[in-house]
């Protein structure tokens, strides 16, 4: 290991930690406290979004009537994604003319985004307009961030509240999420990028000259346009020549804001935050790290708070950031291996200070294995899928690392919002597990867990692999799914799972040596991303009913404590006992087959 990645861990842990609580009280103040004077600043705006929308905010919901909002409204967020993108080239702000998107990728952007995924099957710079990125993409960044945070805390109101028939308001959540948290982070952090490069203009794209021209080989054509085919039948290829390269402009900064603290991960860029125009410095980097886990770090704080127990968030916070660093340790190690494919040739493959050693295949020289490994850690513990390298060059370990992280179910910190409510499921699983070995009936904060809260939880625990396995092996078995697979064998198998757990988890990062911009799979991914999403938290708002309408019982000598050292191993050991049990099979063909076959599955063409 490193000392350079132990000192950035280091770093970003300290800064993390330190910053978590005071967000998290302010979070908890700004959702709950109509009075709190840190957002009298927006309270006209508020009222005023409140006359507009026709939403009384002082009734309240129950589980089944918040249900609907959140469905309701987010497939109105698909339809408008869709049509914006369907008309994209009639509409203004579109400086170089791009047409409309076609059917198949519109819809599963669409999906993608309102999901809180963001996978992305096409490439920004060359698909959509200004206005898309911004009137779709990037307002549905917030508002699927808003989404999760308003879940999370109608589940906490169930743990909270008692002998209650309502969770909250929908629309009141949504509306204060925004306003309050989101969107003046997302100024800051916006200034911040501006600061250190990020670009944010609308500016046409502009042809700059190269320092030396290239020459390259194009495909001959003849006066009508059409490709010149020789005797055999093959494309024939004539020499050209440029002495310029064409940049992409844009509105990039504001994007990438939201893109890390609503842990959305959709790119402006193909090359997302591997491009300089949307992460240009170390500095830039870690800003964009410390984006991702902030807000899911200050939630447990405000979970705490509002179960009128501290501990209770910490111990949560606690099992997260073991499975974190123990994570990102394992990639980091791996990635700082020698390729697999260069083991037999002599070369030096240690570190000096005329090269970074190690396997640096796919990543930026800018960052370097430290910060790379760490930053795909990140990005995969949360469900953002921003990347700044590519994954499918890692190493079979390293590549592994962001595929049980997605596959554990995003909630080592995970998404904002749904990385919490995620993980206090998990929290039920393990009082339900320490309730059975003690002979006593499960509480978790008081709240009795019987048969129909383990229901609800095995709903939301198991329908992630469902949808991973089952797409999986469809894509297996499919000429479709296997007609987008480049790379043979256990590699290939691996881009194929590694996508469809990222879909299904709502992550959005991918291996991307699959083609995944077809019919095929534009349609198989929409679907994982829309039921990973709402198969899950429908059965959250179930339970969080279920609970609120609950009497909140005192602890007493016999009741388990869930607040320390015991309990966290009891959590980290549930998490990772059902990622293990269920995934082991298929990371067994992928990821560890090809690190077995070691050399000879790397040298493959």
């Amino acid at each position: 290991m490193s000392t350079e990645f132990l000192g950035l861990l280091a770093l970003y842990l300290a800064i993390l930690l330190a910053a978590a609580p005071f967000l998290g009280r302010y979070i908890r103040r700004a959702m709950e406290d109509g009075s709190y004077g840190l957002t009298a600043w927006g309270r006209p705006l508020e009222r005023l979004l409140y006359r507009l929308g026709g939403v009384r905010p002082g009734a309240e919901m129950g589980w089944k009537q918040y249900a609907v909002a959140v469905i309701a409204f987010n497939l109105l967020g698909v339809v408008a994604v869709y049509a914006l993108q369907r008309v994209q080239g009639l509409l203004p702000l579109n400086p170089q003319g791009f047409g409309a998107v076609s059917p198949d990728s519109a819809f599963n952007t669409a999906v993608s985004f309102v999901t809180n995924t963001n996978w992305q099957g096409y490439a920004g710079e060359s698909t959509m307009s200004y206005l898309t990125q911004m009137l779709a993409l990037t307002v549905q960044n917030f508002v699927s961030a808003a989404t999760g945070i308003a879940v999370v805390f109608a589940l906490i109101r169930g743990f909270a509240r008692q002998n209650a028939s309502t969770i909250g308001n929908f629309w009141v959540d949504m509306t204060r999420s925004t306003l309050y948290v989101l969107l003046p982070l997302s100024v800051v952090m916006a200034l911040a990028l501006v600061s250190q490069g990020v670009i944010q203009n609308f500016d046409a794209y502009r042809d700059v000259g190269l320092v030396q021209a290239v020459e390259y080989s194009q495909p001959k054509v003849d006066a009508a346009g059409q490709p010149v085919l020789d005797a055999k039948g093959q494309p024939v290829t004539e020499p050209a020549r440029t002495d310029k390269q064409t940049l992409a402009m844009g509105p990039v900064a504001s994007q990438e804001a939201i893109k890390m603290l609503g842990t959305n991960g959709g790119g402006f860029f193909n090359a997302n935050s591997a491009h300089p125009f949307e992460n240009p410095t170390e500095l830039s980097n870690l800003i964009e790290m410390l984006a991702i886990f902030l807000i899911p770090a200050a939630l447990c704080f405000s979970f705490g708070e509002m179960v009128r127990d501290r501990r209770q968030g910490v111990a949560v916070l606690a099992a997260m950031t073991v499975i974190f660093v123990a994570m990102a340790c394992a990639a980091a190690l791996s990635e700082q291996q020698a390729n697999a494919a260069l083991a037999g040739l002599p070369v030096d493959h240690a570190a000096s200070l005329l090269q970074a050693g190690g396997n640096m295949e796919g990543k930026e020289s800018r960052f370097g294995i430290a910060a790379t490994a760490l930053f795909a850690t990140i990005t995969t513990a949360a469900s953002c899928g921003a990347v700044n390298a590519m994954h499918d060059s890692f190493t079979a370990i390293g590549g592994a690392v962001p595929m049980l992280l997605m596959q554990l179910g995003e909630v080592v910190f995970g998404g904002v919002g749904s990385g919490l409510y995620g993980m206090l499921v998990y929290a039920v699983l393990a009082v339900f597990i320490a309730g059975l070995m003690i002979g006593r009936t499960p509480e978790y904060l008081g709240k009795k867990i019987e048969a129909y809260e383990m229901k609800m939880t095995a709903v939301a625990i198991l329908v992630t692999p469902l949808l991973v396995l089952l797409g999986t092996s469809v894509a297996v078995m499919s000429e479709a799914g296997r007609a987008g697979v480049f790379n043979p064998g256990t590699h290939g198998f691996s881009e194929i799972l590694y996508a469809l757990s990222s879909a299904s988890n709502n992550n959005g990062s991918a291996f991307a040596g699959l083609s995944a911009n077809t019919p095929f799979y534009n349609v198989l991914l929409a679907a994982a991303m829309w039921f990973g999403r709402f198969w899950i938290i429908v059965p959250i708002l179930a339970m969080a009913g279920s609970l609120a309408a609950k009497k909140r019982l005192p602890a007493t000598g016999g009741s388990m404590p869930t607040h320390g050292p015991l309990f966290v191993v009891l959590l980290v050991g549930s998490v990772l006992m059902v990622g293990a049990l269920t995934y082991i099979p298929a990371l067994a063909l992928g990821p560890v087959a090809e690190q077995l076959q070691g050399p000879v599955a790397a040298a493959a063409p």
